[in-house]
Parts: C-alpha cells; sequence; structure tokens
C-alpha cells in the first residue's frame, strides 16, 4: 500500500491535518489502532489562549492567539462538511476563591496587560452578577471575554466522519510499529501486523506515544504522557455557568445542555490511565468550591487522558531538516485542541511544499520557536492545576 502521506494518529490533530492534507489534493492514509480515543476526547474543548497563559510562554502565545483566530471559520468548514463541534464564545472567569488567589490572579492580569490581551478585575459582588452559581465566599474574577469553547467530542466525532467520507482519505484501524528510510529520507511506515505502508511523507501525530515509534531515536526530543484526570457531570436544571470557570486548582466547562466538565489533574505517572478516588474527590471539592450547587448534578463518567508533552511543553511543529519526509505534530500538552486547525495548516503546508506563515494581525508567529529540532529552551515547568 502507498500514497502521498501517511498520519500516525487518529486525534484532533492527525484528523484535522488529514483532512487539510485531502483538500490539497493529496491520497492520504491515516493510522491508530483506536482512532479519537485518545487525550482528545479525555479533553474539556476550552479555546483558551488568555487564560491559558503561563509566565514565560509568549511563542506559544502567539500560536495560540492564532489558532484561535482561526477556530471560528473552521467550525463554520466543519459544520458545512456535517459536523456541529459545538463551536460557541463564551468567555472565561478565572475566579479567586481566597486573598492569596486573587493576589495570584492580580499577578496573572497585569502580566496578560503587559502582553496587550483583554482582562479586566471584578469585584466579588460583580463576578456573582455575572454568574449568579459562584459561592458567596468567592474573591472576585479576572473576566476574559475573547475566550470560547467547543466540544470536543463532538468535534472528534465530526472529524472521524469527515475523514470516513472524504474520498481521498484512507482511515486504517491500525498502530505503527516503525518508520522506515532510505538513507536519510522517511519513506513510509512498518505496522504493527509487519505490513509496510509507503509515503511520500510521513506525519507524526501519535500524540503521547509519539516517542514510542520505533526509527526516531535522537531526531526529536522525548514526548512523555502526562496524566489528567477530568470528570463529566449533567444538571437536569441545564448550564450552571454561562462562561468557563477556573479556579487555581480546577476548571468547570458548562455546556448549553447542561453537561458539565471538571478538571483537570496534571499527573507524571507514565502510561496510567486509572482514575483515582483521590483524583475524582479533589475535583469535585474544588468545583463546588466554586459552585456549590454541582453538587445537584447527576454523575456521569470520570475518565483520565494522557497530553503529550516536550520538554518545554511547547508543541514540535514541522519538519525535521535532516530527514525528509518527516513532518512532525505532537507534544502539544494542554493545547491540543485549540491548536488543531493552525497545526493542521502548517502541516499541510509543509507536506505540499507551499509557503509556511502563521499571522496574529500584524505578528508574524515564529514557527521556528517549535521545531521538532529545536534545542528545549527550558526544562518542563512545575505541573500546574487547572490545565486540560
Amino acid at each position: 500500500m502507498a500514497a502521498d502521506v501517511v498520519i500516525v494518529g487518529a486525534g484532533v490533530i492527525g484528523l484535522s491535518s488529514a483532512i487539510r492534507c485531502a483538500d490539497a489534493g493529496l491520497d492520504v492514509v491515516v493510522l491508530d489502532p483506536d482512532p479519537g480515543r485518545g487525550a482528545s476526547w479525555a479533553a474539556a474543548g476550552m479555546l483558551a489562549p488568555v487564560t491559558e497563559l503561563h509566565y514565560g510562554e509568549t511563542d506559544l502565545l502567539a500560536l495560540t492567539l492564532a489558532s484561535s483566530a482561526a477556530w471560528p471559520d473552521w467550525a463554520a468548514d466543519l459544520a458545512d462538511r456535517g459536523a456541529d463541534v459545538g463551536y460557541a464564545r463564551c468567555g472565561s472567569l478565572m475566579v479567586a476563591r481566597a486573598a492569596d488567589d486573587a493576589a495570584e490572579l492580580r499577578r496573572m492580569m497585569a502580566t496578560q496587560h503587559a502582553l496587550g490581551l483583554e482582562s479586566e478585575w471584578l469585584r466579588s459582588r460583580d463576578a456573582r452578577q455575572a454568574e449568579p452559581a459562584l459561592a458567596p465566599s468567592v474573591r472576585g474574577a479576572v473576566h476574559v471575554p475573547g475566550d470560547h469553547q467547543v466540544d470536543n467530542r463532538a468535534l472528534v466525532t465530526g472529524l472521524l466522519g469527515i475523514v470516513e467520507r472524504h474520498p481521498a482519505i484512507v482511515l486504517r484501524r491500525q498502530g505503527v510499529r516503525a518508520v522506515t528510510r532510505d538513507g536519510e529520507r522517511v519513506t513510509g511506515v512498518v505496522l504493527d501486523d509487519g505490513a509496510g505502508v509507503a509515503a511520500g511523507a510521513v506525519v507524526l501525530a501519535a500524540g503521547a506515544w509519539s516517542s514510542q515509534v520505533e526509527g526516531l531515536a535522537g531526531l526529536l526530543p522525548p514526548v512523555r504522557p502526562v496524566k489528567g484526570q477530568l470528570l463529566h457531570l449533567r444538571s437536569a436544571t441545564g448550564p450552571l455557568a454561562t462562561r468557563n470557570l477556573r479556579g487555581i486548582e480546577v476548571y468547570v466547562v458548562n455546556r448549553a445542555d447542561g453537561r458539565i466538565v471538571v478538571g483537570a489533574t496534571v499527573e507524571e505517572r507514565g502510561f496510567d490511565t486509572s482514575v483515582t478516588a483521590g483524583g475524582v474527590h479533589e475535583l469535585l471539592r474544588a468545583a463546588w468550591e466554586l459552585l456549590p450547587g454541582i453538587d445537584e448534578a447527576v454523575f456521569v463518567e470520570a475518565i483520565a487522558g494522557l497530553r503529550p508533552g516536550s520538554p518545554d511543553n511547547a508543541p514540535l511543529l514541522g519538519p525535521v531538516g535532516s530527514h525528509p519526509g518527516l513532518v512532525v505534530a505532537t507534544g502539544h500538552h494542554r493545547n491540543g485542541v485549540l491548536l488543531s486547525p493552525i497545526t493542521a495548516e502548517v502541516v499541510a503546508a509543509h507536506v505540499t511544499g507551499a509557503p509556511v506563515e502563521v499571522r496574529h494581525g500584524p505578528v508574524t508567529v515564529d514557527l521556528d520557536a517549535f521545531s521538532p529540532s529545536r534545542e528545549p529552551s527550558r526544562t518542563p515547568a512545575d505541573p500546574v492545576p487547572a490545565t486540560p
């Protein structure tokens, strides 16, 4: 079997990239033993470049802002293809439960303002006026009007449907053991059953499993799994809040139909996807302290996913210069859903040889900062709670 491009991985990154490559006229094969059931399924769907900002991540901020700006058109494109992904402009509240929280959030807001980002401080009364279900004890909140959300599970389901219907894409539910090479050029992959698939280009989009593919040792920084437990609840009375809510220890994402996503732990536990009593307890406790009414919600599901983390927690995005034919799209950590449309554009451009430029307003994003061949500038930050 042969194709113009083989994409290893069928999460939101791999599926979106497959659609963009096929739209560009390429024959695409997508390989994944369990399509759509990795980190993309175990996410919350927040599109929140401002509230996701961590200190020192200015290059990543430029990329997330560019992708955030691309989301309305991407959601409309997917809707035209029959996939309603639940895109909603809702904004976010970063909620302070105690005085220490308020001080930290004010520091974060000062950083946001220094970078030209839109946010405002709400006093306790104003925060509760904006979201009446908040606990009376909250000390204030940072309002970020530009954040939005998507239903990540509707997104995964919709992307899979588009891929399965696309005449230029073949989706095979098989794992990849290794990449193949002719000298330095990557020429295809070997499947778990030993069969080969030849390709003009191979796109590595295998998320937390990217470093498990043989033949890549020494070609790119390692990608590690970062475990996140999260909860699905349902409110019989409709959504408890209209905005994404974030505390220091938790986030709560309300869907219009009353579904609620509460997340997420940040754990360096290898490939462990067990759900623990302690994780569930801490998430419920922190969510209840923000939204006391959540105790009336029906408990639907607890799940653990594995975010793909690079050494500096920024994506590995682009070609590996020393090995033609290999394009990398992994290591997105907490921003996979948010970065999927811009990642797909970059992947398709590299595979087709088109010019590659990403802009946010007048700013050109420095894609070299995300090159798989870069030297990571720092070690991973200490785990930060409330990141999807």
